[in-house]
């Protein structure tokens, strides 16, 4: 695994999403309630864009903008049709300042 460097930690405030890309690999980065999240940036209905769409904090989950499917953000977990696969999540830490996503490492 390698760290992928997200931005300085203030610039994630609760709420807030950053998207963030590694190679062919999108990342959503989320500060949900004070707990950072990171999933894949794919639907696993379609493979669209996830984390440009609405989320909704209080439940914990990312709305996809093609066709509404919920995906839960701590887990990567489809929780509506038409998505039924969950979606690749990965590890979020904060060092120094700095939010890093944990990758798998490219040969």
């Amino acid at each position: 695994m390698a760290d992928l460097d997200v931005c300085p930690f203030e610039e994630l405030p609760p709420g807030a999403v950053k998207i963030v890309t590694d190679g062919g690999l999108t990342i959503g980065v989320c500060n949900l309630g004070g707990e950072l999240y990171a999933l894949e940036d794919r639907c696993s209905h379609d493979d669209g864009p996830l984390c440009e769409g609405d989320f909704d904090l209080e439940e914990g989950f990312a709305v996809c903008p093609r066709h509404g499917a919920h995906i839960d953000i701590r887990t990567g977990k489809a929780l509506t049709l038409p998505a039924y696969l969950p979606v690749d999540t990965f590890t979020v830490k904060a060092e120094a300042g700095i939010v890093k996503v944990e990758v798998p490492s490219r040969a």
